[in-house]
Order: structure tokens, then sequence, then C-alpha cells
């Protein structure tokens, strides 16, 4: 196909196959092959998805057919991989964090920069129909000023969980000890600000706590060095609105959103979910009938019932859903479009909005989340 752009993965673990899934969602995008520093996990991938695999890194860089770097490798070797493709003159898109350190993710901005590179990075959720969904509803005002937002990142108890048998499509172990090693907020604190950045602006402030509550999580973690699972940070805005976000391993599964304003409140129900229903409840309005109904039960029988209704009513979304490849539940969000969104803003000579910039402020707001820093002042992209 002619005006494609041509891609290649560094790391074919277990999210590349999330990203496999939803490529055929941009036919402008072709891969051009893929290298992981595991033979046998590089050739398992390779085998599976029928795709080239590069002979080294240092071939995958040299090869004039890729554009765009996909940095899908372990989270402490982004700023070493990010560098690297910089360096060899291709605009990279790279997996949460940008880097491990705020002054290593800076670095890589300043680098793409100089080099005139666009430097881009996931998570691609804010760039969901829901995500969009969303902001048109704030657009119209109908819940006035927004002033407040909850954020839930909540991953339910999985280390309970038969997580030593998890498998993605082409078979890669889910890496449940280095998750369990890097900490839920790095790895999950994105999906939530990526969405709150992109509707509200840049944050001013985190005040933030952060905690190992279950040092033990299965066999093979009894004596390793584990990261927090459990974090919980308020968000300035410079817009003025706040923001309270949690991050956890332990609470049940809740990743929705809901952001309250002078007029009413917008929830949405899953921030993993590329079209999740989205309720409206205005202020002083008469309550659905269900809610109503159950209420009235909860008084009668004298207890808590053990279910959650969503206040308020669903807002139908403006445009019939496409047809678009998505992975299996939870995980239902279309990785690949971060990278076409980049692809087009390259042919257009523009940046993405969540572009090295974004994505050094996402960086710095999930590293101050996970160290619990009290009073910090993140940097990164200034909305102007």
């Amino acid at each position: 196909m002619s005006g494609q752009t041509g891609i290649a993965f560094i790391g074919t673990g277990f999210v590349a196959d999330y990203y496999m899934t939803t490529l055929a969602n941009h036919p402008q995008l072709r891969l051009a092959g893929v290298w992981d520093i595991d033979p046998a996990r590089l050739q398992q991938f390779r085998s599976y998805w029928n795709v080239r695999a590069y002979a080294s890194e240092a071939e995958l860089l040299a090869d004039p057919a890729i554009a765009i770097i996909v940095n899908l490798t372990p989270p402490e070797s982004h700023h070493a991989v990010n560098r690297a493709a910089l360096l060899a003159r291709k605009h990279v898109y790279c997996e949460k964090p940008l880097a491990m350190t705020v002054e290593e993710a800076r670095e890589l901005v300043q680098l793409a920069n100089e080099k005139g590179l666009v430097l881009a990075g996931a998570p691609a959720n804010a760039l969901s129909d829901a995500r969009a969904h969303c902001a048109e509803i704030l657009s119209s005002g109908v819940i006035g000023t927004p002033r407040l937002a909850y954020a839930e990142m909540e991953d339910g108890p999985v280390f309970l969980d038969k997580w030593q048998q998890w498998r993605s499509r082409s078979g890669a172990k889910w890496p449940a000890v280095h998750e369990f090693e890097i900490g839920c907020t790095l790895e999950h604190a994105g999906y939530a600000t990526s969405w709150l950045v992109s509707l509200f602006g840049p944050v001013a402030k985190v005040a933030a706590f952060s905690a190992l509550t279950f040092p033990h999580k299965g066999p093979g973690t009894e004596n390793l060095a584990l990261g927090p699972d459990f974090s919980v940070g308020c968000l300035t805005f410079r817009s003025g609105l706040v923001a309270r976000l949690t991050s956890g391993l332990a609470m049940p599964r809740d990743r929705s959103l809901t952001i309250v304003g002078d007029k009413g409140t917008i929830a949405v129900r899953d921030l993993w979910d590329n079209r999740s229903p989205i309720h409206v409840e205005l202020a002083g309005a008469r309550r659905p009938l269900l809610h109503r109904l159950i209420d009235r039960l909860e008084w009668q029988f004298q207890r808590k019932f053990a279910f959650r209704l969503i206040a308020g009513k669903p807002i139908a979304y403006p445009r019939a859903s496409e047809k678009n490849a998505l992975p299996a539940y939870p995980s239902q969000i279309d990785f690949m479009r971060g990278i076409a969104v980049q692809a087009d803003a390259i042919r257009q000579g523009a940046k993405p909005f969540f572009s090295g910039e974004t994505a050094l402020h996402l960086t710095d707001i999930a590293l101050a989340l996970n160290a619990g820093k009290r009073d910090h002042t993140p940097s990164g992209y200034d909305a102007g």
C-alpha cells in the first residue's frame, strides 16, 4: 500500500501481542519487522505472527524502511533503547514510562528536538472513542465547570490469581514478577493521567503517598524487593481542577473516572474500554427508576445490596462503533492508535499531543506518585 509508514518493534513480550492485535485497524502502518533480546521469545513471536525477525538491534536500527521504532521493552530499558533509536535518526514511540528518571526522560525530549524527530509515548487509551465522547460532553457545558475528579486504577488482587499460567496470544508469559517489582503505579497510573491531562491540561502540583501493603505475592517473590502496590495522589491542575488518583493491586478491579462539576457529574465506567459507557447525572435531577427502586428496597431490607449502580443516565455515542479489532477484556484498547496518530503527525510536519513533552510530564507525575512525593511540581509540556 502506497503511503504506508514503516515501523518496527523492539521487544516482543506480553504487550507486543496487544499491538499486533490492533495493527489491522491502521492500514497506513506497515510492520517491517521485530527484534527481542531473547532469541526464543523472538522466534515464538515471529512464527505466530509471520513477521520478519531482525538478526540484531543494530540491523533493525539501520533499516531505511523503518520510520518509527516502537519500544516495547521493560521500563528499565526504555531510556537506552529510545536514545539508540533517536541517534539512529528514527522517530520513537515508547511504552510507559518514557524513562525511569525525570532527567533521562528530559534528555530524550531534548535529543528528539535536536534531531528534528518525533518522540511519542503510550498509553493510547486517551485516544479512545470514550475519551473523545467524554470531551464532547464536557465541552457542551452540561455539568458546568469541572471542579473535582476521582480516577481509579485498581487492578484487583491479581497476585492471588493463577498469574503463573497467564499467556499472551503468541505464548509469552505475563511478566508478573517484574510488574510486582516495578510497582503498580508505573504500570497503571498513566492510563488515568493521560485522560486527565488531555482533558484538563497540565498538572501544577502532586501530593502523593505510596506503600507496599502485600509484601508476598506468590512463589518466586518471597525474597524480592517489590515496588509499591498502592498509591494515592492528589493532583492540582493549572486549570483549577483537583483530582484524586488511586493505583493498586489489592482492591476490587475499578478503572473508572468520575468528574464533578457545578451542574452535575460525568462517570466513565472503564478507562480501558475504547467505547466505555459514560453516564451523566445532573444536579437535582430525578434519579432513574431503577436507582430509586434499589434505594427503596435497601431501606426496606435495612442492608446494602452487593452491587453498585452507576449514577445518572448513559449518553449515547454520536457515531456507530466501527468494527475495529481490540484485545479481549479487560484490555480493550487500540494500542496501535497512538502510533497511527504519530505517523499522521509526522506526515503533516506536526507533533501529536502525546509527544515527548507530554510523555515527560506524564512520566514525571507517575514517578512522583510511585515515590509518594508530598509536594512535587512536575515538569513537561506547557499548555500555553
